[in-house]
This record gives C-alpha cells, structure tokens and sequence, in this order.
C-alpha cells in the first residue's frame, strides 16, 4: 500500500454566497465522505485550509498577503490516504462533495526516502 494526498482547490464557499442551509448540507457530504474513507480504513489525516494566505516569491523573498477573491483557484484542503494504486484514489475521489460548484481533486503519490 501506498499514500497518496488529495488536493482540493476550487473557490471559497464563502464567495459563492452559500446561504446557511447549503452550507450545512454541503458540510454533511464532507463529514459522511471523510466517515467513508474512515470506515473503510484507509484515512491518514487531512485537514481543511483558511481561504487567506501569504505567499513569498523570489530571489528577493516578495511577501504577498492573498485572499480567495485575488486568486482563481485556492487549495481548501487535503486528504491523505493509504491505497494500492492511483485507480484505487481516483475510485475514492468520485464522492468529492464539490464537483458541482466545480471544484478539482489532484492525486498526488506521496514520495518515500531511504533512511
């Protein structure tokens, strides 16, 4: 078995203008996926991601402060997640609550070194 890391980007909830009840629905679909992948034993961690950010680019170290509305696309969190190949994720990435809202999964293999 192998891990690998699902990245989620998409836009923030908070610039779509989800009323409160939508909001809450869409957290149950996250809870009831993430409970899934726990049952199923194969969950390592993750964690969802604040919208603002900081970003230093360059030589020169440029420090830039972002929020969700300056950028296209932000990372709104990861899963890590124990599984044989990069079917096996892509079979588990089907359920990802944000399609709709056009949200995007990315796989990433977690690379392994030598000790």
């Amino acid at each position: 078995m192998k891990e690998f890391m699902m990245i989620f980007t998409g836009a923030d909830y908070a610039d779509l203008g989800l009323s409160p009840e939508d909001l809450q629905n869409r957290m149950g679909k996250w809870f009831a996926w993430g409970n899934k992948m726990e049952n199923a034993g194969i969950l390592r961690g993750g964690n969802a991601l604040n919208p603002n950010m900081r970003r230093i680019v360059g030589e020169n170290r440029t420090v830039t402060d972002l929020t969700s509305t300056e950028v296209k696309e932000i990372v709104g969190g990861y899963y890590l997640v124990e599984a044989k190949d990069f079917d096996a994720v892509e079979k588990i990435a089907q359920d990802f609550p944000d399609y709709d809202l056009g949200g995007t999964v990315e796989i990433r293999e977690v690379m392994v070194f030598d000790k």
